[in-house]
Order: C-alpha cells, then structure tokens, then sequence
C-alpha cells in the first residue's frame, strides 16, 4: 500500500501537469515537488496509471505533459466555417482575372487604375481562386493568370459562360461598352503618362466573403459586386 507522503507527491505531480502551460522538463517538475521525492520514480508511476485512458502523461523532447490519447484526436476534431476578409483591391483583382483571363498583372492594373500591392493576388492565390497560366509571348514573358475550379464552385457557376455578360452588365449601367484595355489604351494616348496611385491612396473598407469553398456557394449579391467589379 502507498505511504501517504508519496501519495500527496503523486497528487502534487499530477496537479503540476494538469496546471502547466506547456510540458516540463524533469528539473521544472523536481524543483516543484517536496524536497526529497522521487521525481522520475513519480512520472514513471503517472504514466503507468494514466495508460489507457482518454488523457495519457507522456514525454517529448525530454518534457512530461499530459495529451489526449491519440485514438481519440478524430472524435475530438471540430470544424467551423471561418469567414475571411476580402479588400476591395482582392475583389476588383479578382474580377478583372475573371472577365480577361488570361491576364497579366500589368493589365491588371492598367484596367484598375492603380498598382497592384502583392498582398492582393496572394489573398486569391491563399483562396484558391487563381492561379498562374502561360506565359505570354511578348517581351519579357509575362506571367498570366486565371480563375480555378474553386472559384467556380464558390461562386455556384458551372462555367465561366454562367458569369453575368455583356449586355447583362450594359442594361445594369454597370459596362463601358469598350473592352477595358483598349479603353484605358485610348486615354493613354490622349493623356500624358502618369505612375499610378498605390491602392491605399483609392480603396475603401474591405468586404467580407466566405472562405468555405466547399460551403454554400455566393450569394446574388456578392455575384452581382463582383461584375460590378470587373466593369469599374
């Protein structure tokens, strides 16, 4: 039968772990127990105790904590739909790769009006809506880019034929009835060149869109901002 003194040792032990932060090292639990105990004699013994159970003391890396046991982790998974914030930059970005693909990030910001910040083809690229494409055959080869299959299933398209057309955005007031490039072409050509605002300097708040590409699909709504998006 166990002496009462090693007993509240055990006690204090298996509070010590329960309580701690992160796992401990032998020198951590020994200066916390009584002068005297046998500090690996007393894990040895809690290990052997909790085997089997739900919560099991093991060591890694030379540090004691207490882990769910493993069989158990897929009970124990939870999911949650999270909702990530898309910038109005991402949103225009991603309309402009939808309507023009494949794109350049050059055209990008030719038909948006502003440079480009990196942070808005990695939120797409992080979302899985785009992806790189050829490279176009022109000096220096720029890179292209294109909408996934991702995009297509949160947007609740079979297609890129199922996006909102022409005449659709035209009666909506929404389209310039020149393609885009051509349009911002023709303003070059009758105005002096000059560098583009940053797209701190022109952007409003953020939107919120879904991150659950497997959830339910886009809303009308956020369909109908992002044609909005591509026509601006």
């Amino acid at each position: 039968m166990m002496d009462a003194g090693r007993n509240e040792d055990l006690r204090t032990l298996e509070a010590l772990l329960f309580s701690a932060a992160e796992p401990l090292d032998l020198a951590a639990i020994t200066a916390r127990l009584p002068d005297g105990a046998d500090a690996e004699g007393l894990l040895a013994e809690l290990a052997a105790e909790y085997d089997g159970r739900g919560v099991n003391l093991v060591c890694t890396g030379e540090r004691w904590s207490f882990r769910t046991a493993p069989d158990l982790a897929p009970l124990l998974k939870l999911e949650r739909d999270v909702q990530r914030r898309l910038s109005q930059a991402a949103l225009e970005t991603l309309a402009i790769v939808a309507y023009h693909q494949p794109v350049t990030r050059a055209e990008v910001e030719t038909i948006r009006g502003v440079a480009s910040s990196k942070g808005s083809f990695d939120a797409l690229l992080e979302a899985g809506w785009i992806r790189p494409s050829r490279r176009r055959e022109a000096p220096g080869r720029p890179l292209t880019w294109v909408t996934t299959q991702v995009f297509l299933d949160h947007f609740g398209l079979g297609g890129l034929g199922e996006l909102p057309g022409a005449k659709e955005l035209e009666a909506a007031g929404l389209l310039d009835t020149r393609p885009a490039i051509a349009a911002q072409a023709e303003r070059e050509i009758d105005e002096p060149a000059a560098e583009l605002p940053s797209e701190e300097e022109v952007l409003p708040e953020p939107l919120v869109l879904s991150d659950e590409a497997d959830g339910p699909v886009a809303s009308e709504d956020e369909t109908r901002n992002l044609a909005a998006a591509a026509a601006e």
